[in-house]
């Protein structure tokens, strides 16, 4: 477990690293195969040896070896995110390796969306759609009975963000409907506390904005998408045992 745990968290430090090209490029209509990576200041391509996850930020002091211009924190911040996610969903759902493996892309994804929703205001479809696909192929091959389940979830979630969407179109976009959609695929029945767990997290940060800064606050959107990616892992991770919970304390079942 140790070793798979080790390996998890390096593989999220490189998955961070590729996430972090994907959230920049895709909304830009940008490769993300070539060419490699460049400073924004001076132009100059990244060495692989400059380009190493976090360590490479270290041992430079967050600066670009050519031109001295700071890095931005960003960065390894991202990885270290993505490799902490990808340390907790093997540590969580090392039992079950079709969970494992969904729960690494989802993970993944979930990342992706949450860095082009706070830069660009805007979650991918490309993004989603491979998202999606994945997730049914690894359905497909290590729990085919979950499809139908799975599909229903997804219908179910997609269709109350729709809802919430028409209700209310200045705070929610069709972006995070798809997301939603996306997020039943993945979590099943947990994509109810997702989506609690989202729309609890965003109310809070609003009215914590509002009482900051008053009504003025009401006129500012916030990206929503943050919000359902912190619902989406706390649905991963802890989904199914707070469901449990919830049935026995307040259902008796």
């Amino acid at each position: 477990m140790a070793l798979a745990a080790s390996f998890a968290f390096l593989g999220g430090l490189a998955a961070g690293s590729f996430i972090s090209v994907v959230a920049h490029r895709l909304p830009r209509g940008l490769s993300i195969v070539g060419p490699r990576s460049q400073c924004p200041s001076c132009g100059r391509q990244v060495a692989a040896y400059d380009n190493v996850p976090v360590f490479s930020y270290l041992l430079l002091r967050g600066r670009c070896r050519h031109c001295r211009v700071r890095i931005s924190v960003r960065y390894p911040a991202v990885e270290l995110g993505v490799g902490s996610a990808f340390l907790a969903t093997v540590l969580v759902l090392w039992d079950d390796p079709t969970q494992l493996v969904l729960g690494l892309v989802f993970v993944a994804t979930l990342a992706a969306v949450t860095l082009t929703d706070l830069e660009r205001r805007i979650i991918p479809n490309r993004i989603l759609l491979v998202s999606a696909f994945l997730g049914i192929a690894i359905a497909v091959v290590g729990d085919p009975g979950s499809l139908a389940q799975r599909a229903i979830w997804a219908a179910a979630a997609g269709g109350l963000l729709l809802l919430t969407a028409l209700a209310y179109p200045k705070g929610m976009g069709m972006g995070d409907v798809k997301l939603a959609a996306v997020m039943g695929l993945f979590l099943g029945d947990a994509v109810a506390v997702a989506l609690l767990v989202g729309f609890f997290s965003g109310a809070l940060v609003g009215l914590s904005m509002i009482l900051r800064e008053g009504g003025s606050a009401r006129k500012r959107g916030i990206p929503f998408g943050p919000f359902l990616a912190l619902g989406g892992v706390v649905g991963l991770l802890a989904g199914d045992e707070m469901l449990d919970w919830y049935l026995r304390t307040f259902l008796q079942q």
